[in-house]
């Protein structure tokens, strides 16, 4: 990788919005009235980065009784409390303040649904900033592991994968981030970075950590 980068792609739950924290315990709560009681570090260990579908998938094979519009129902419960509790990470304005300097484009690629971002990102107030460049799994024909959202943000702008920097923090994040040919950054504030440094191609556990990475 040569710096700076041509375009910054970042992850949007737990990278961009604190979301996970609140989903974690929707989906422990749900699953428990459903008879499957998990902790939070097992549904962190299950589930983060992956998909809801994934989730009633894994949940069904380890004994949770869910009905078949589970998702629906657990999407509406999870929305309704990021509509009024999510928070952006510490940080990450300043991030996409040090990119707008150096004249370097943002999106977002992540295995949300385009109407989780609308809320988060919207409540947020980043929105603005990150109109037509939101990038979800719905878009794509494979979620992450896959590498598919994150080429299809490149693909995008016209900037070659291995011109992009993917801002991760979930394995199965940063594996797409690799399998798109792109460097790719762990952050690692609420991660073990154990499962990240195999993987990544560097760590950081703050946002003021990351402009020097980027090297803009």
């Amino acid at each position: 990788m040569i710096f700076p980068p041509d375009l910054v792609i970042f992850d949007c739950d737990g990278v961009l919005v604190d979301s996970e924290p609140l989903t974690n315990v929707v989906i422990r709560d749900n699953l428990a009235q459903h008879g499957l009681d998990l902790s939070i570090d097992q549904i962190i260990d299950l589930f983060v980065g992956g998909t809801i579908m994934g989730v009633m998938t894994t949940a069904r094979e380890m004994g949770a009784r869910l009905p078949d519009d589970w998702v629906d129902h657990i999407y509406s419960e999870v929305f309704d409390v990021l509509d009024e509790k999510v928070e952006l990470i510490p940080g990450v304005v300043a991030v996409l303040d040090a990119l707008d300097a150096a004249g370097i484009p943002y999106a977002v690629g992540s295995n949300g649904p385009h109407r989780k971002m609308d809320i988060t990102l919207t409540r947020t107030s980043l929105m603005s900033r990150l109109r037509g460049r939101v990038f979800s799994r719905e878009d794509v024909a494979a979620p992450k592991p896959a590498p598919d959202v994150y080429l299809k943000a490149a693909a995008s702008v016209g900037i070659l994968p291995s011109r992009c920097i993917v801002v991760e923090d979930s394995a199965s994040g940063a594996r797409a981030g690799k399998a798109a040919g792109m460097y790719t950054l762990g952050f690692v504030a609420e991660t073990d970075p154990a499962r990240m440094r195999p993987i990544c191609d560097a760590l950081f556990k703050s946002m003021d950590e990351l402009i020097p990475l980027l090297q803009v």
